[in-house]
């Protein structure tokens, strides 16, 4: 067990935390913007490698602190519900961007396929708790499987990519990564500002791990419930910031592929969790309340899908509604469960 800290300081790391990723997200939207060109790898790849990646990275050390500190649930919990909150950012972004639906502005068959890999990916830790013995060593098979799944995933991405089968329809209310660069910040410089940005973003999400063990430990919350709620609501403050600054900078594609590869990397910390768990495989020793949050996200990931999908193209649509009603249904339904 690591040293749990009290609730005073839980308190004011939580705040503190607030501030440096409230910092941190704001230049992240820009800077991986200017890389999506410079690179040419496109605004939902990048979204998805550079935003998805660095913005996890609170989430990632929130998770390891939880599994080192023997809390099964609240490790479980945070990755899930980041994947959970990210996806209803999306809802809120939609009531920034007024002038169409988002999910019908930022059209991409990359986002489709990637919330269809993230469905897949959930299923995994469902079938890991319903087969709880089956372990080698101190965890579990899907431990292994998940991230094999992300790379396939990773893979068929690359493939549509180079030769798509399919294309969105094209309104005037769809924006497209135009792939022109039309930043004078050298390459060198932006790649630095991104390793800054990650590594002042990863500290946060030490702190937010100890706090969110703090905050259990004084309140006695349950623990699936905080990890699902208050330590990803602010450890997944990076994408709800970079997601509006992206909005606001019209690189739509960049923000939406931002959540949803962020969404699909947050799974990988599923494994990292069942890793870092010592006391035998993570899903033997969590209770029905992490099942239903399971559940519950992989609805909210399907009613995004099927937003992305349909496209309503004025408004905020179907998901804008659906989204935070099935965020607060799967807390409430958590709750009753634990």
């Amino acid at each position: 067990m690591t040293h749990v800290w009290p609730l005073l300081p839980s308190i004011i790391g939580l705040a503190a935390s607030v501030v440096l990723l409230g910092f941190a997200g704001t230049r992240l939207a820009k800077t991986a913007d200017e890389l999506a060109d410079r690179t040419g790898l496109g605004e939902a790849v990048a979204g998805a490698l550079f935003l998805g990646a660095v913005t996890s990275l609170p989430g990632i050390l929130t998770t390891i602190t939880g599994a080192l500190g023997g809390d099964a649930e609240f490790a479980l919990a945070n990755p899930i519900g980041g994947v959970a909150i990210q996806t209803v950012w999306l809802a809120i972004a939609d009531l920034v961007y007024r002038r169409a639906n988002l999910e019908h502005a930022a059209a991409s068959l990359d986002n489709l396929l990637q919330a269809l890999i993230l469905v897949g990916l959930l299923a995994l830790p469902i079938i890991a708790y319903a087969t709880p013995d089956l372990a080698i060593g101190w965890f579990h098979p899907a431990t292994l499987a998940i991230p094999l799944f992300y790379a396939y995933g990773l893979r068929l991405l690359r493939q549509m990519r180079e030769a798509p089968m399919w294309s969105p329809r094209m309104t005037r209310d769809t924006r497209t990564d135009d792939g022109e660069d039309h930043s004078t910040t050298s390459t060198r410089r932006l790649w630095t500002t991104l390793a800054v940005l990650a590594v002042i973003v990863g500290v946060t999400g030490w702190v937010i791990g100890q706090s969110g063990l703090g905050l259990i430990a004084a309140t006695g919350w349950p623990s699936a419930v905080t990890g699902f709620t208050v330590t990803t609501a602010i450890s997944s403050l990076p994408e709800l910031i970079t997601l509006l600054a992206a909005v606001r900078l019209g690189a739509l594609t960049l923000g939406v592929g931002g959540i949803i590869g962020g969404n699909v990397f947050d799974t990988l910390m599923i494994a990292v969790a069942d890793a870092f768990y010592l006391e035998g495989t993570i899903y033997a020793n969590v209770g029905p309340a992490s099942l239903v949050l399971l559940g519950g996200t992989i609805l909210i990931t399907a009613v995004l899908a099927a937003g992305l999908v349909v496209r309503d193209r004025r408004g905020i649509g179907f998901e804008g509604i659906a989204l935070p009603s099935l965020y607060l249904a799967t807390v409430g339904g958590a709750i009753w469960a634990g």
